[in-house]
Order: C-alpha cells, then structure tokens, then sequence
C-alpha cells in the first residue's frame, strides 16, 4: 500500500494551499481518510478526516473553518484545501488511511501512512 502524498510548499501567512494524496488501495472507497501533521519539536497531531462516503469531515479545532478534506473515490485521491494559512499550520503532513473517526481524533487506529509533504508557512 502506498499513500503519495504532493501539494506541500512555502506559503505566506494568510495563503493558501492544496494537499494531495493518491493511494494505491483497493479498499480506499471502504477507508476512512485522514490527515495528520507533525511540526518541529511537536507530537504528531490528527488535522482531519472523512468517512468513506465523502459526507461525514471531521477537524481538529485548531483548523475548523480553514481547512477542508475531501476525497474522490474514483480516483482514490484524497484532498485538504488549506485557507487562511498561519505560522503555526507548518508542520509536515502525513496522510493517513483506515481508523474511525473516532479513534483518529484520539490520534490512534490508522492502518497506513504516507511519506508526508513539507509546508511551511511565513509570518
């Protein structure tokens, strides 16, 4: 299993972004679909997450209101559109598949990770 995580790069506060990750998965339409993030000196946290069907999100409160997860089942892609970047938002991102979401909020129950993309926003 491989989650191709791409869209990572320097932005300036107040910017925004657009993460990708491609899995090879043949159970990714049964997969609840996440992202977490891991900043320098900092334990890995959970971002978001979406329920199989794409109509169920989920977000830290550190990022409800600028940050949207979506995925597409055809392409077994899933997104995080990142709005309204701060300095504290930079961290490097690790998509994730499998969990509830439940247990991702809690930070545990992912069955696989990606290789996580940089993004580093400027104050």
């Amino acid at each position: 299993v491989q989650l191709q995580a791409s869209g990572g790069g320097s932005v300036q506060a107040g910017g925004s972004l657009r993460l990708s990750c491609a899995a090879s998965l043949r159970t990714f339409s049964r997969k609840v679909m996440g992202w977490f993030r891991q900043a320098p000196g900092k334990e890995r946290e959970f971002v978001a997450a979406v329920h199989w069907t794409g109509d169920n999100t989920y977000y830290a409160e550190s990022v409800k209101g600028r940050f949207t997860i979506s995925r597409d089942n055809a392409k077994n892609t899933v997104y995080l559109q990142m709005n309204s970047l701060k300095a504290e938002d930079t961290a490097i991102y690790y998509c994730t598949a499998g969990g509830s979401p439940t247990t991702l909020l809690a930070g545990r129950g992912v069955d696989y990770w990606g290789q996580g993309t940089q993004v580093t926003v400027s104050s």
